[in-house]
């Protein structure tokens, strides 16, 4: 008997990607317009990038809270359908601009007034009479976290927008009873901040459930690291290495390579996963929690620093001084998976990858990923060409921290683009769907192609430069870009290569990889 194969395939796109009329994307119509294409280009999958507040940089892997959603993703459409916003609320505004980037500038205000216009009209009693009911069951249901991340917003708020480091010293210390008799005077901003997490839970629930309908799961994102300045930190110093002014003492980052000669010095403070492991990883579970109730699989970005992480004095400017430090390993995992069961999880185990990162990987049984953009540098036996693939594998054209497919290419040595053309018997002039095309048929069980790569658009389409300073996370596609000539192009490869409709498979769990 023939049985259904376990082969599934998606698009990487960031809501922020989307279009429409705020000058970012949202979880508004032009969302659920995305699900649509998902549909009826055969797609299981819709990847995503973590969903959290961004702060200065707008890069969504630095965010406020590692709970907690982002605010601009709220489409405000809704809201007047509500009655929560009036229709006159939506004109006027700052110039948005037409072009293919988010008007990061513009449209964070202008969001932020007319989140705080919908606020007031709720508290004066406007929209469905059964929304304060809703509302009091949402802070309830999410009290683990919500209250925190509200305090330290508002907080926030009320010192100008500087880190937490740099407030009132009573009001630096989350512990202080001043900050309890703050909260108590400033109830109204807390709660402003809750309100938006209701609406944005409330948004991304319903796009969601709609997804599901179309037999599309989500794929999500944790960042191992948070930022400095996020409630996150803010409320359990003692979880992280931080010096008596709250300081940290060492940060984040990889060491130098062929990329990048210092290396890389990202600054998020460091755990101190001593003190996480007493507490039974009780932060690390709550998270995972918070994250399967946004995501249907989440992908767990660089992976090999939970076996191992390069450490950086904080008073080094660049990466090129720091250590290797002995990260949780599987201890971490097998308290996850005792409290919550076998989750389905993506291990992003990019980089230097050594036999004790791949030994964790076989531990945990969970499926790595492959870049279809590294693969062309060396030889025949390079892991990322698509006849070294494994079955129980996601692999990619490219990803967000990768050029666009076409900008690859052009941007590329001679020697990788000699070798590409040979190996997929092309030339080159459709490059970015000769990837799709490789992807597609590697018997890798998932397979996730950036948007970019779907529209053949180059460099100035990339979503991120790691190491550069300002400019990313801003892209955007335009309304129409992705017509129904390209959904079928894509539901014929998807066909093609059995990867249609299908489940995803079954991931080796835990119980199945580790003895107890």
């Amino acid at each position: 008997m023939l049985h259904t194969p376990s082969r599934a395939s998606g698009l990487l796109a960031h809501p922020t990607s989307f279009p429409g009329r705020f000058g970012i994307g949202d979880f508004g119509e032009a969302a659920y317009r995305f699900v649509d294409f998902l549909r009826a280009a055969k797609q299981a999958l819709w990847q995503v990038m973590p969903l959290g507040p961004t702060g200065y940089g707008d890069s969504p892997y630095a965010c406020y809270s590692a709970f907690a959603g982002n605010p601009y993703l709220i489409a405000l459409e809704p809201l007047v359908r509500e009655g929560l916003l009036e229709a006159g609320d939506l004109e006027g505004g700052p110039d948005f601009g037409s072009g293919r980037e988010v008007n990061f500038n513009a449209a964070i205000p202008f969001k932020l007034d007319r989140l705080r216009r919908a606020y007031d009209r709720f508290c004066a009693g406007h929209g469905d009479p059964k929304m304060a009911a809703w509302f009091t069951e949402f802070r309830g249901h999410h009290a683990a976290w919500l209250t925190t991340y509200a305090t330290f917003m508002a907080l926030k708020d009320f010192h100008g927008g500087p880190a937490w480091v740099d407030w009132a010293p009573e009001l630096s210390d989350s512990r202080n009873p001043a900050v309890t008799e703050w909260k108590a005077k400033h109830s109204g901003a807390i709660e402003f901040h809750q309100f938006c997490q209701f609406q944005f839970f409330r948004q991304w629930g319903a796009l969601k459930s709609y997804a599901a309908r179309a037999g599309v799961q989500v794929i999500g994102d944790i960042p191992i690291f948070v930022a400095f300045d996020s409630a996150d930190v803010w409320a359990n110093p003692e979880q992280f290495w931080l010096d008596e002014t709250g300081q940290p003492t060492v940060v984040a980052g990889v060491p130098p390579d062929y990329f990048s000669p210092t290396g890389q010095r990202w600054g998020n403070p460091l755990y101190r996963w001593d003190r996480m492991k007493a507490d039974g990883y009780r932060w690390w579970i709550d998270r995972f929690r918070a994250a399967f109730e946004l995501y249907d699989i989440v992908r767990l970005d660089h992976f090999r620093g939970f076996e191992a992480y390069w450490a950086v004095p904080a008073d080094q400017p660049t990466a090129e001084h720091g250590t290797w430090e002995q990260g949780p390993g599987i201890d971490l995992f097998r308290a996850v998976s005792d409290e919550l069961g076998d989750l389905k999880i993506i291990a992003e185990d990019l980089g230097l990858i050594t036999a004790e990162v791949e030994q964790l990987i076989k531990q945990t049984g969970f499926p790595g990923m492959k870049v279809l953009q590294f693969a062309f540098s060396s030889d025949a036996t390079d892991p990322f060409l698509p006849h070294n693939h494994q079955p129980h594998t996601v692999v990619y054209t490219g990803t967000h921290d990768n050029d666009t497919t076409v900008g690859w290419f052009q941007s590329c040595t001679p020697k990788e683009r000699s070798h590409a053309q040979r190996y997929l018997g092309r030339d080159g002039h459709d490059i970015a769907w000769d990837l799709i095309r490789a992807a597609l048929g590697s018997v890798a069980d998932t397979a996730v192609v950036p948007v970019q790569d779907l529209l053949q658009l180059g460099t100035e389409a990339r979503m991120n430069m790691p190491g550069k300073l300002g400019g990313n996370w801003g892209w955007r596609y335009h309304a129409g870009d992705l017509t129904p000539e390209i959904a079928a192009r894509l539901a014929d490869l998807t066909t093609l290569y059995w990867r249609d409709g299908l489940q995803l498979p079954r991931k080796r769990t835990l119980s199945d990889t580790m003895p107890r």
